[in-house]
Parts: structure tokens; C-alpha cells; sequence
């Protein structure tokens, strides 16, 4: 029993397991998302490789948009309201998309919408939910909280796309929508139920939001490690987009895959990052967070490579190896980061800490969309995953420059 109780951690904490609860929730309905909104755009809308890269664009736009405000505006207010809110509001503007095609007024420009507006609502849930944690666990167990958290969205990456192509498959992607945003709804009831609650910020001197948003860029940017760390995921987060912007457009038009290969193959991805969220706790320990955030690019980005090469068969599923081990680093490499960041960053700065940082982090996101699409529509799908595999590897390099990343 003692084992087992160790072993929960801070799931014996009810807390704790309701937001496990609701992670598990929202993240089924974010990776149905993920293999749903491309798949109405590709399948149903016809969209070409432009139109894909475009959309992938408006789903990203909303750190750009947002971000830094949404951190100045989040420091100032508690953070599981927000969060309850934002899911609510997803799973609303979801549902416009299987309301609109069963009416047949669906058009790429109104998905492209709805993908902006989820984009947006997405940036709020997802500062404030990372604001939260330390607030909810205490920074001494700030690594136990975020892998456990890492290893449950890793289990619903695997289980959203199993889901997810199978439903399209048998229902068409628009209705499979439904149960996406069925995910997130629940999500914000679950989220509704966590009774410790923050201390509400206090008022201090009046808020001005663009001294705000300057704190938190002047923190981010002025500190060598955390602006080593943003620089990094800027150009990860680039190319991944760039290459995610043709995945589904190689497996499903030059590969051929159906919807359920599709998700099969995204499952797999979910595989990889699940060992991740279990190795990730004894990996940093072992080795040290800042190793582990240098090497991990440099290790599990090449083999995305693969899927440039794959043809119809048993090769695919070879390249599929090749993404898992994409996601295994990714997520070893994120909870590492996270921790460290958080560790860094003192209480009254983490809403704008972590909005500065998915703002630098995120804000090249839509134009590794659009490049993907330029690239798609000029050179094809397979060179456009080339570039972009060499591109995340590289994403190594700022903190290889920058030596003192960690503990």
C-alpha cells in the first residue's frame, strides 16, 4: 500500500485529480481537435496545400494576438475561473462547425474563423492554466505536479486521434467535432469543482497594462536562461508547425491513408510522448535539467525525417517510429523546461512569465504555417518535411550557446 501511495503522489490530493481529472478531459477534446479541423479543411472542404498551411496559421494565431496581454491581465486575477470559462467558450464555438455543415453553409473562411477564435480562447486557458499549478501544488512539487500532468495529456494524445479517425471515418470530421467540444465542456465542470483557490492578487498600485506587458518581455528577455529557453521554442515551435501544416496532407493524399490510419499513426506520436511524461521525472534527475532541454532536439528531431521517404506500406509505420520519437523528446524536453522556468520565476511575475514566453515561443507559429503551405504548394509535402525536420534540430542551438540552462 505504502508503494501505491507513493506512487499517486499528488493524486491522493482531491485538488489535484480534479485538475488531473480536467486535464484528461480537455486534452481528449484538443487532440480530436487536432486531427478533426484539418481533416473538415482537406476531406470535406477540398482545401489545397495553402488553404491547410493557412489554416494552421489562424489555429496559432492567438499568442500573437493575445498573448502578452492576456499574462498582464491574468496576473491580476484568479486563474480557475478563467480556466473554467475559456472551456465553456471552446466547446461553444466548436459546435458552430457541425451546426454550419449540416446546414450547408460551412466554408473554409468560416473555419478558418472558428479556428482563430478557438486559437485565442485557447492562449487564456492555457496561461492560466500553467499559472495555476504552482499555486495548487507548491514549487516543492512542481516537477511531480507537471509530469503527472505531461504524462496524462500524453495518454489522451494517444487516445484523441484513436478516437478521432475512426469517428471521422463513420460520421464525416465536421460531426466529429461534437465530441471535442463534449471534452472541453466537461473539462470546465470538472475544473469548476477545485475548492483551494488562489489568493486573490492583491491590487497594489493601479495596473497599466502596457507597464505590464513590459515587466513581464524585460523579465523573460533579460534573463540569459529563461531567454535562451523562448528562443529555442520559438524555432522548434516554428518548424513543427511548418511540418505538421503537410503531415496530414502526405498521409492522407500522397500515402493514401484513411482516417483511422491517420489516427493510428497520431496515436503512435502519443505513445512517444507518454514514455516521455514517464521518463521525464528520472531523466532530468539523472541527468540535469539543462542537458536534458540542450540534447533532446538534437536526439529525437532527425528521424521526423522519415516520413519524406515513406510509401504506401510497411514504411509508414517505420516513419510513425520517427514521430514518437519526436514526441518522447518533446515532452521530456517541455517538463524539464517548465519546471525550470516556474523555479525562476517569482509568484507575482508567472502569469506574465509564462504569456511573455509563449508569446516569443509561440508568435512565429502562424508563420510556420503559412511557410508550410507556401512551401507545400511550391516544392510538395516531402521537401517541406525535410526542411522542417532540419529546422527543429537546429532549435538546439540557443541553449546550446547559452551554458548555465539548469540545474
Amino acid at each position: 500500500m505504502r508503494l501505491i501511495s507513493a506512487r499517486l503522489g499528488l493524486l491522493r490530493d482531491p485538488d489535484f485529480g480534479r485538475l488531473f481529472a480536467a486535464t484528461a478531459l480537455g486534452q481528449l477534446g484538443d487532440r480530436i481537435v487536432f486531427l478533426a479541423l484539418p481533416l473538415v479543411a482537406i476531406v470535406a472542404l477540398d482545401a489545397d496545400e495553402f488553404r491547410v498551411g493557412l489554416l494552421t496559421a489562424a489555429t496559432t494565431a492567438g499568442s500573437l494576438l493575445v498573448g502578452l496581454p492576456a499574462g498582464a491581465w491574468l496576473d491580476r486575477v484568479r486563474k480557475r475561473p478563467v480556466m473554467v470559462g475559456a472551456d465553456l467558450a471552446r466547446a461553444l464555438v466548436l459546435l458552430t462547425v457541425p451546426a454550419a455543415w449540416w446546414a450547408g453553409l460551412l466554408t473554409f473562411w468560416w473555419l478558418c474563423a472558428v479556428a482563430l477564435v478557438h486559437g485565442v480562447l485557447t492562449v487564456f486557458f492555457d496561461v492560466a492554466y500553467v499559472s495555476y499549478l504552482p499555486h495548487l501544488v507548491g514549487r516543492d512539487r512542481l516537477v511531480e505536479g507537471t509530469a503527472k500532468l505531461s504524462a496524462i495529456r500524453s495518454v489522451t494524445a494517444i487516445g484523441g486521434p484513436a478516437v478521432a479517425g475512426p469517428l471521422a471515418g463513420a460520421v464525416g470530421a465536421p460531426a466529429t467535432l461534437v465530441a471535442s467540444a463534449a471534452g472541453m465542456a466537461l473539462s470546465g465542470l470538472v475544473a469548476s469543482g477545485v475548492r483551494r483557490r488562489e489568493q486573490r492578487p492583491g491590487a497594489g498600485e493601479r495596473p497599466r497594462l502596457g507597464r505590464d506587458i513590459a515587466d513581464g518581455l524585460r523579465f523573460v528577455l533579460g534573463h540569459p536562461t529563461l531567454r535562451a529557453l523562448v528562443l529555442g521554442d520559438a524555432l522548434f515551435n516554428l518548424f513543427l508547425v511548418m511540418y505538421q501544416a503537410m503531415l496530414l496532407v502526405r498521409l492522407e493524399r500522397t500515402i493514401g491513408l484513411s482516417p483511422f490510419g491517420i489516427g493510428l499513426v497520431l496515436s503512435g506520436m502519443g505513445c512517444g510522448a507518454l514514455l516521455g511524461a514517464l521518463l521525464a521525472t528520472g531523466v532530468s534527475a539523472r541527468l540535469g535539467q539543462g542537458p536534458v532541454i540542450r540534447l533532446a532536439p538534437l536526439v529525437t528531431c532527425p528521424p521526423t525525417g522519415l516520413l519524406a521517404l515513406a510509401r504506401p506500406g510497411w514504411s509508414v509505420w517505420v516513419a510513425a517510429v520517427g514521430l514518437a520519437a519526436l514526441s518522447l523528446g518533446g515532452v521530456v524536453r517541455v517538463v524539464a523546461q517548465s519546471s525550470l522556468q516556474q523555479a525562476l520565476t517569482p509568484d507575482r511575475l508567472l502569469g506574465r512569465m509564462n504569456a511573455t514566453a509563449r508569446f516569443v515561443s509561440w508568435g512565429g507559429i502562424p508563420l510556420g504555417g503559412l511557410l508550410g503551405g507556401v512551401s507545400g504548394s511550391l516544392f510538395g509535402a516531402a521537401p517541406t518535411l525535410w526542411i522542417a525536420a532540419a529546422g527543429m534540430t537546429l532549435s538546439a542551438l540557443p541553449n546550446l550557446l547559452n551554458r548555465p540552462t539548469g540545474p
